[in-house]
């Protein structure tokens, strides 16, 4: 895997809509500049908005072709060394015909997203780049008042200064999508997320012992769009692998996470990964019920009680996220409830 270089002061980053187009709503506008701002001011960046990016939701919705190709100049534009995901959505996967996995591999640069943006890193992973699995625009470099700290810190030692090895901790703190939401509205934006103490952290479902491998998955919701196509990994790629998965704000049902990891499953995945690390839900009352899930299907259909299974981690649809490199190596500790980069994320 192509490892792209860290940044430093006075790189140039570009901003992306590969999905939903509502950064280019007038009433999304204050997002983007509060993202710039905070680009430019906390993390010494230059910023650059794609050419497409801002022509709102219709237009991309009707038009994949134009996300595609702003990803295509950007990384095609060698000025720019990061690319940062506007945000998700639901369809992604229709830029497929229209990227080029040449250009990828052949201008490493950073790209961060999550979500729908899942299609996306797939491509990077087929093309043979590593990429970083959280921190899109709307919704972290965009918070509201500031970006937490834990985030904050996530992006700055996997983005910025990479660690030799890195502990991945759990976040002090959270918030969901059943607490009072604050609305994204400019009228808002002076308003905190509402965090509350974490007083679970990591929890292991079941397995022991420490299992080692490189990262690979993504959002469950938006996996299964991808099976079958030629992003997909074969079962052989997934061998000696950490699958990492984490579901949307979507409400996913139980039965419907059982359907999916059943189609996981029957691929033969969880005899071929070392280990599963599994997202804080968006909602805390799918927290029991998904458990119960990754028990069921892992440890009972597919006969692996042994494979060890990290849950309650910060990525994806949890507050606050962290950052994930995929196609890197990592550690999960069962017995130790923990998580490590064992690599630095850029170079």
């Amino acid at each position: 895997m192509i490892k792209p270089e860290h940044l430093r002061k006075g790189d140039t980053a570009a901003i992306v809509s590969l999905s939903s187009g509502i950064l280019g709503e007038k009433w999304a506008l204050h997002k983007l500049d509060i993202a710039k701002k905070r680009l430019t001011e906390d993390f010494g960046l230059n910023v650059v908005v794609m050419p497409n990016a801002l022509k709102g939701v219709e237009y991309l919705n009707d038009h994949p072709e134009a996300r595609a190709d702003d990803l295509m100049q950007a990384f095609r534009d060698k000025s720019i060394k990061a690319v940062f995901s506007a945000i998700g959505g639901d369809d992604t996967i229709r830029l497929l015909p229209y990227v080029d996995l040449d250009v990828l591999r052949d201008n490493p640069k950073i790209f961060t997203g999550f979500s729908d943006t899942t299609a996306n890193h797939f491509m990077m992973y087929k093309a043979g780049l590593v990429s970083y699995y959280g921190a899109s625009i709307m919704t972290n470099f965009a918070e509201y008042v500031k970006i937490n700290d834990y985030t904050d810190n996530m992006i700055r030692k996997t983005l910025f200064d990479p660690q030799p090895v890195l502990d991945i901790p759990s976040a002090p703190y959270w918030c969901d999508d059943e607490d009072d939401q604050v609305l994204w509205s400019e009228a808002n934006s002076h308003i905190p997320k509402p965090y509350h103490p974490e007083e679970i952290g990591y929890e292991i479902i079941q397995g022991s012992g420490a299992a080692e491998g490189k990262l690979l998955g993504g959002c469950v919701d938006l996996i299964i769009m991808l099976a079958g196509t030629e992003l997909w990994p074969s079962r052989k790629e997934w061998e000696g692998k950490l699958m990492f998965l984490e579901t949307s704000e979507d409400d996913m049902s139980p039965d419907c996470l059982k359907w999916i990891l059943r189609n996981l499953a029957a691929q033969g995945l969880f005899d071929a990964v070392k280990g599963i690390i599994f997202g804080k839900p968006a909602r805390r009352s799918k927290y029991e019920p998904y458990k119960e899930v990754l028990r069921t299907v892992v440890g009972k259909e597919a006969h692996r009680p042994d494979l060890p299974i990290l849950y309650n981690v910060n990525i994806g649809h949890a507050n606050p996220i962290g950052v994930l490199p995929m196609g890197l190596r990592c550690r999960l500790d069962a017995d130790k409830r923990s998580l490590t980069l064992l690599e630095p994320a850029t170079r």
